[in-house]
């Protein structure tokens, strides 16, 4: 089966980047290189075209109930124009998938990740109720841009008709038009910056992108891609499906127990998750090794001659300067400041040494 196009797959071609496939998608990697575009939204700004992404509709009388049940967070604190973060789990705790939730005065939306796209219909369709909820799956016909980056503010905000966009807060959303294009507008992101994510028609992807990027051009703006989504995200310390967290891994080992709230009543996996959190036995770490040396999803962490944990995510970190890695260790050794050793080559005397830090490794100036 062949990888689909997201709708700007010519924009992204004509731009010279290069081409990937990525859960079922043709996706843009980098248009010059991870360290420039990485850089760039750490300075100034980037927009990355993130389509593959999932919009689900919740909607009907049983919407807000249904959701209850359905994840971890607790979506009756949410109103009109604010997003939540959260997981869906199975009854063993397992993560089925992490997922934003937008309420508006329709109902809800929930961005799930592209990979993930079909099982978490799959497993939203099997936990409906007989009546009173109607999910619709809008992915195909949505585009969704991220515009990421200290600047993002002042490249959008002249685009947007009809109001400031200063005064829309974080996790908060509204209706909108830029450049002439209806749009769900969203102060949200994956970068560990401030920044926007527009929810906007597929069918005028390439208007909206052309729009930002004429008008972010004066302000040192750039195409971003993948790799750089990758690296900045590490060095927010934001996990990623498939690697950080999957079916086999719960979200209080994960260290996402804040988004777990059983005190809202029951949902899947409730108690599972409460007999974890009283007798955890892993943890997930932040590990800072040297600045020559790269650990890898895989690599085995030591603690001496023990192995003691293994890293999901890994890379080095152009903003801090240095390699930085996440992932799982036994819950006794995970101790701020303690030296690990990865082994970060199939020969036992190739390994780096990398030390217990806090998450995440990079945190945006504010002010």
């Amino acid at each position: 089966m062949s990888d689909l196009e997201v709708p700007l797959g010519a924009t992204h071609r004509r731009l010279g980047a290069r081409m990937v496939p990525f859960a079922g998608y043709m996706m843009p990697l980098q248009y010059t290189s991870i360290r420039d575009e990485h850089d760039a939204v750490r300075h100034r700004a980037g927009l990355f075209d993130v389509s593959h992404m999932g919009e689900v509709s919740v909607s009907g009388p049983g919407a807000q109930d249904y959701l209850q049940h359905l994840i971890t967070n607790d979506v009756s604190k949410l109103t009109a124009g604010r997003a939540l973060y959260s997981v869906m789990c199975h009854e063993d705790g397992g993560i089925v998938d992490d997922l934003l939730v937008y309420r508006d005065q329709e109902g809800y939306m929930c961005v799930i990740n592209a990979a993930r796209h079909d099982a978490d219909l799959d497993w939203m369709r099997g936990q409906l109720p007989s009546s009173g909820v109607e999910l619709l799956d809008q992915s195909a016909e949505t585009c969704l841009l991220a515009l990421q980056g200290p600047l993002a503010l002042e490249i959008l905000e002249p685009l947007v008709e009809g109001g400031k966009l200063s005064d829309l807060r974080y996790y908060h959303h509204r209706p909108g038009t830029v450049a002439g294009i209806e749009v769900r507008l969203s102060r949200t992101g994956y970068t560990g910056e401030d920044g926007f994510e527009l929810y906007g028609p597929a069918s005028r992807a390439e208007e909206l992108w052309t729009s930002i990027q004429q008008r972010g051009g004066q302000y040192g703006l750039v195409p971003a891609g993948l790799g750089a989504r990758d690296t900045l995200r590490l060095e927010a310390g934001l996990r990623l499906y498939g690697q950080d967290i999957d079916d086999q891994i719960d979200p209080i080992t994960a260290g996402l127990g804040w988004v777990v709230k059983p005190g809202k009543g029951d949902f899947i996996g409730r108690e599972t998750l409460l007999s974890i959190a009283e007798a955890p036995t892993r943890a997930f770490v932040g590990l800072q090794l040297g600045p020559r040396q790269i650990a890898r999803p895989h690599h085995e962490i030591f603690d001496g001659g023990e192995q003691v944990g293994v890293v999901t995510s890994g890379s080095f970190g152009f903003t801090v300067e240095t390699g930085i890695a996440m992932g799982y260790v036994d819950l006794a050794a995970a101790v701020l400041g303690r030296e690990f050793q990865i082994r970060i080559r199939r020969d036992p005397e190739q390994s780096a040494a990398a030390t217990v830090v806090p998450l995440p490794f990079y945190r945006r100036p504010i002010g």
